[in-house]
């Protein structure tokens, strides 16, 4: 059977990764806006590879159903990249959670069940997951092994009015499921694991450094030991060590590539953003 790559959220840092683990494999590009995928398999098809496309809301379990199903009657699933999401400015604290929390959660555990023996896969979090101070035991194991369709129920979530302080919480729910998913991919012989994003230049956040939010993400950028922005490649490269066969011993892990903004955060010249994050 032809093996597939799947795709969710077919941006900058998802297309970079896709390029990256699917030479001569399927790929399937699943998208809130069909034409963002259409777009993104335009692209890959004119370097070289072979795709499809499917309209798919992460936040919906029926959308990954489909997904699911799509993806399997195209090969074996070998590897699953996603790369969607919505962020504290794009939505409310209830749609952050749905499609974030959720929605990353119910795909982590619907494609646990069908990734083909040997396979891999990376969900992208966030830097901003990391910015939440730590969670009590309950809480934690709370996020990590409730039944998905229970997260959205869980007292402490229902509690956050703030739209961050929601971003934050998905994404640090985002980093527990991959390392308890990670138990059940082993069955499988595949691995999973989150990477989490410091500032990389996509469109969007391109927009934000052209924005009137500028001077704040520059003040960021300067107050970092890298003092710039992350590229989408940069990403892509993590990515593939991680899902390549050098990467088999790791598995459940997160890993920051932000250029030191989380460290300049707790420890460093960014400390002052601890009075509004």
């Amino acid at each position: 059977m032809k093996q597939v790559s799947v795709l969710v959220g077919a941006g900058s840092i998802g297309q970079a990764i896709i390029r990256r683990v699917s030479a001569g494999k399927h790929v399937v590009l699943a998208d809130y806006s069909i034409e963002n995928a259409q777009r993104a398999a335009k692209t890959l098809e004119n370097a070289g590879f072979e795709c499809s496309t499917i309209q798919c809301d992460l936040g919906s379990k029926e959308d990954i159903m489909k997904l699911v199903e799509f993806a399997t009657s195209k090969g074996e699933v070998t590897n699953l990249v996603n790369a969607a999401g919505v962020s504290p400015s794009q939505a409310p604290v209830a749609e952050i959670l749905r499609v974030d929390l959720y929605g990353t959660s119910s795909l982590l555990e619907e494609f646990g069940k069908v990734i083909a023996e040997g396979g891999s896969g990376v969900i992208i979090s966030s830097q901003s997951g990391h910015r939440l101070p730590a969670l009590s035991k309950e809480q934690n194991e709370a996020l990590a092994t409730s039944p998905v369709d229970e997260l959205l129920d869980l007292p402490f979530l229902k509690e956050i009015k703030d739209t961050l302080k929601a971003y934050q919480y998905s994404k640090r729910c985002n980093v527990l499921r991959v390392m308890f998913e990670a138990t059940r991919w082993g069955r499988h012989g595949a691995t999973i694991n989150s990477i989490s994003p410091g500032i990389i230049i996509t469109p969007l956040a391109n927009d934000e450094l052209h924005g009137p939010r500028k001077e704040g993400y520059l003040k960021m950028i300067e107050g970092m030991p890298a003092r710039r922005a992350g590229t989408p490649d940069e990403v892509g490269d993590l990515a593939e060590f991680l899902m390549s066969s050098r990467g088999r011993f790791i598995s459940g892990a997160d890993f920051l590539i932000d250029g030191g903004c989380t460290a300049s955060y707790w420890y460093g010249d960014l400390q002052y953003l601890k009075a509004t994050h």
